[in-house]
């Protein structure tokens, strides 16, 4: 073995110790970065054919699971060519958008190798530069079809001066990344280059490790103390680890978080830790994606496996495997003692306040939601002129939260969400398979210990959710009258960008809905004066009901002037209080909730 190869390989072993695979994969790639400065990366792929016939077919997925959108990886592959063990080509042909077509002339292996472009920094693509990689599994890796049962390695061919991989997958003696299936290799990203590595904690014995390319002045011990906590408070709640490591991969200025069985790709850059509200935002960032190996990964609706990689995969189900996980982001950090209870409420009224502040609410349930996150986006469409929809991460962890404390009420504090959340993991997550919508109903009925056909009438309709009910069971009290707000109104927000200003919302039925604006509309003057926030908001300060405003629009290549009437604005402010005459069970509901005990 190469000094340099050895010396990377004992790189590696430092951060992440290997698994020996029992058996030789059926499918072996190689990973090159000869072109990195081209944001190109070269793949190998040698595969003993499994299919019948004449020919075999090659697929990339079009998703990947966590993000529930179609995907270009299929466009960004160039440079494909086929040929057998012995090197002859073979005939290929693209056989749809995500199908490569390989005919066979009878020989048993099959390599083929192709250029994948890598340019988009995002926890769902892959990226390549000349200083690091993240290799976002479905964008890379094709498979036989109908054959996603077969074990995979990959040998990454580190350029030189990169020292660190970093990756939930395990390796084999001879450094090879390895994989049981391509469900495995699919949720398994992998972060090269050289990377900052935080200080490891163990829970239960098993290792947690934080990689991260330029975290900038991060903190990394006070962060990691901090994950500990979390990841004590979710292992304890759940009763079992699935994993024998975990690794949270900071892939640096790129955006979201996707979760995977035992990994998490983040965008990281550390930015606002050493702030009280950074520190908050981040660590509950990181508790959602963390949390969801158990709900969404395991824990999973029917719908989200086995995948199939070709289409959209719908389900009802995305305010459980989202919502739910949003509202025990911020339940773990409380119970974690990283935030108050009163934080933890505050948390929780923002996203009632969000969800009840916009239309869609009028329109949408949140399981139609989930089913239309494929054409609407994870928070629903922004741009309609109505919008008509909602988002599961503002409803979602409402609806758990009330859920959570329905349960608690009706079985005077001895059952709570946390039990619903066990039990479908060992009925279901344990016995392989997701559950149904109607399981997961009847597991929470179970343990309620009645029906709760009210509750899941604000899951599967638009019925305003009777929110001083279910917060009384845990001793709050909610304000949920109209309030005048100072000033006039026109019901249009905007933001300015290069100089100018921009409508990004309008409300339903409000003046400038009325008028006939649109969001993206660029605004150039207000009542002939160049248009700004501060004028906007300085007018509408001393505006009186009906006086008329007008704006000078561009859009889409049209200039316009719309006139409106000035209206009364009015807001619902949620102001959520203690209950000084709560009774004993409500203030053991909420004393308990907070805690985890």
């Amino acid at each position: 073995m190469p000094v340099r190869l050895l010396l990377k390989l004992v790189l590696f072993i430092a951060v992440f110790p290997f698994a020996i695979s029992a058996q030789k994969p059926a499918v072996q790639f190689q990973l090159g970065f000869d072109s990195a400065t081209q944001h190109r990366l070269s793949v190998h792929m040698d595969f003993q054919v499994k299919n019948e016939g004449d020919y075999t077919d090659l697929v990339m997925p079009r998703w990947m699971p966590g993000y529930y959108q179609l995907m270009d990886y299929p466009e960004n592959v160039s440079a494909f060519a086929a040929m057998d063990k012995d090197g002859k080509p073979l005939r290929w042909e693209k056989a749809d958008v995500n199908t490569w077509r390989v005919y066979k002339t009878g020989k048993p292996v099959i390599t083929v190798t192709y250029s994948v472009l890598a340019t988009r920094n995002f926890v769902a693509n892959p990226l390549v530069d000349s200083a690091h990689a993240f290799l976002a599994p479905p964008g890379i890796y094709l498979h036989e079809e109908n054959q996603l049962q077969q074990p995979v390695a990959v040998h990454v061919l580190m350029p030189a001066g990169w020292k660190h991989i970093a990756t939930g997958l395990d390796q084999d003696a001879a450094g090879k990344l390895i994989a049981p299936d391509y469900d495995v290799l699919y949720d398994s990203p992998v972060l090269l280059g050289n990377l900052d590595s935080f200080p490891v904690f163990t829970v239960k014995g098993i290792p947690h490790y934080f990689m991260a390319y330029q975290p900038g002045a991060t903190n990394g011990a006070a962060l990691m103390k901090d994950l500990k906590k979390i990841v004590e408070k979710a292992t304890d709640m759940m009763g079992v680890i699935p994993y024998k490591k975990y690794v949270f991969l900071g892939i640096g200025a790129g955006r979201g978080g996707i979760e995977h069985l035992n990994s998490a790709a983040v965008g990281f850059t550390g930015d606002g830790y050493n702030t009280e509200a950074g520190r908050q935002q981040l660590l509950s960032f990181l508790a959602h994606e963390y949390f969801h190996h158990y709900n969404a990964k395991r824990i999973r609706p029917i719908e989200l496996g086995p995948f199939d990689y070709n289409q959209e995969n719908r389900t009802r189900l995305l305010w459980v495997a989202e919502g739910i996980t949003s509202y025990y982001d911020e339940l773990l950090l409380c119970r974690a003692g990283l935030t108050t209870p009163e934080q933890l409420v505050e948390s929780l009224r923002h996203s009632l306040q969000a969800y009840e502040s916009g239309p869609g609410r009028l329109f949408q349930s949140v399981s139609q939601a989930s089913y239309d996150t494929w054409s609407d986006g994870p928070f629903g469409r922004t741009g309609d002129v109505v919008n008509k929809t909602i988002s599961f991460y503002d409803k979602g962890p409402v609806l758990g939260w009330m859920l959570d404390w329905r349960i608690r009420h009706m079985t005077q504090n001895k059952r709570s969400l946390d039990d619903v959340m066990r039990l479908l993991y060992h009925r279901y997550y344990e016995k392989g398979r997701g559950y149904t919508e109607a399981e997961f109903r009847s597991g929470c009925e179970e343990i309620a210990g009645r029906d709760l056909s009210d509750f899941f009438a604000y899951v599967y309709t638009v019925e305003t959710p009777n929110y001083p009910r279910y917060l009384g069971y845990g001793g709050l009290l909610i304000d949920t009258s109209w309030q005048k707000q100072p000033g006039g109104w026109l019901g249009f927000s905007g933001a300015e960008k290069n100089d100018t200003l921009r409508v990004t919302h309008i409300s339903t039925a409000s003046p400038a809905w009325k008028a006939g604006l649109l969001p993206g509309t660029a605004i150039l003057r207000i009542n002939d004066q160049r248009a700004s926030t501060a004028l906007l908001q300085s007018l509408l300060m001393t505006a009186t009901e009906k006086q008329i405003i007008q704006l000078d629009t561009w859009h889409k290549g049209q200039l316009k002037r719309l006139s409106m009437q000035v209206a009364t604005g009015k807001i619902q402010p949620f102001t959520i209080s203690k209950n000084q005459q709560a009774s004993n069970l409500a203030k053991q509901i909420f004393a308990s909730w907070a805690s985890g005990k």
